[in-house]
């Protein structure tokens, strides 16, 4: 990632170059999407090696959509969880004041 002016910042992905402004302080969030999709073309490339361009960035695009969609699931599943915990934990000290 290269810096241009006026806070835009310029990506290279798949040997193109792309200008894109990051609001401020988000820049080493847009760094940090940059590497992840080079790592998911990476990653892609290897598995299927012939594919190229937009066929690849289609395909590591859909896997990186996939993970997301495994962690918000996982996330729901721990934050139901938590809840089940935070209202067992209110309904024994509701209990508890209610005795005393």
């Amino acid at each position: 990632m290269r810096n241009g002016a006026d806070g835009i910042k310029v990506v290279s992905i798949l040997g193109e170059d792309y200008s894109i402004k990051a609001p401020a302080g988000e820049e080493q969030t847009l760094l940090d999407a940059a590497l992840m999709l080079k790592a998911a073309l990476a990653n892609t490339k290897k598995k299927y090696p012939t594919l190229i361009g937009d066929k690849l960035l289609v395909l590591a695009a859909m896997n990186l959509c996939s993970q997301q969609i495994d962690m918000q699931k996982r996330h729901k599943q721990e934050l139901d969880r938590y809840q089940e915990q935070v209202s067992a934990t209110v309904e024994v000290i509701s209990r508890t004041i209610g005795q005393a």
